[in-house]
């Protein structure tokens, strides 16, 4: 079914696959999933890391209504290092666990938060950013980075946020993975 919407390069697993695609009907499925697909084509056989992650915020900063910061943080030893980004200059290093990008690292899963002002040690890349959500970016088991985007709105994200941003960076990680990857699927271990 994922091929059928938006074909994935690359050999991946089942569970990759069907987490490419934002699973909820809510109304803003068909944004995340226009989202997807207009990623998908834009990196086509792009492989590099930098690129990808340069065109993907810049889309993301395009089609999402109401953000004003939205980059990548790539991990470095005990540390995110800023990546390619869009909106105003940012911290360059952040350290796990302190903000919410680092947050997100240590617990690695994605970090919601409806109010900054009232997340203890939150490190703004944006002073006018008043919500925050960050995914982490996992691929084969390994914590490679993280996406942030930001908002001069009030809760401006939700469930339906993650659960898209999730997919977006499904897609972006897809993008980087060597045709010749092993097929790590249950059915392929059997053999």
């Amino acid at each position: 079914m994922v091929d059928e919407i938006y074909p994935i390069r690359g050999t991946l697993t089942k569970q990759m696959q069907s987490s490419a695609l934002v699973e909820s009907a809510g109304p803003k499925y068909a944004l995340y999933q226009e989202i997807c697909e207009r990623l998908h084509h834009l990196l086509g056989d792009e492989k590099n890391f930098v690129a990808n992650a340069a065109n993907t915020s810049a889309l993301l900063l395009q089609m999402l209504p109401d953000i004003n910061w939205v980059g990548f943080y790539i991990a470095e030893r005990n540390e995110l290092v800023l990546g390619p980004f869009q909106g105003k200059p940012a911290t360059t290093r952040i350290p796990f666990g302190k903000g919410v990008c680092g947050t997100a690292a240590t617990r690695g899963r994605a970090v919601i938060v409806p109010d900054v002002s009232k997340f203890a040690g939150h490190i703004a890349c944006d002073p006018a950013s008043r919500s925050e959500i960050v995914v982490p970016l996992l691929t084969w088991g390994k914590f490679i980075g993280v996406l942030d985007v930001d908002s001069a709105t009030l809760k401006r994200f939700d469930a339906e946020d993650q659960e898209g941003l999730e997919s977006v960076a499904a897609v972006f990680l897809g993008s980087l993975i060597e045709s010749d990857v092993p097929d790590l699927s249950d059915e392929a271990a059997l053999d």
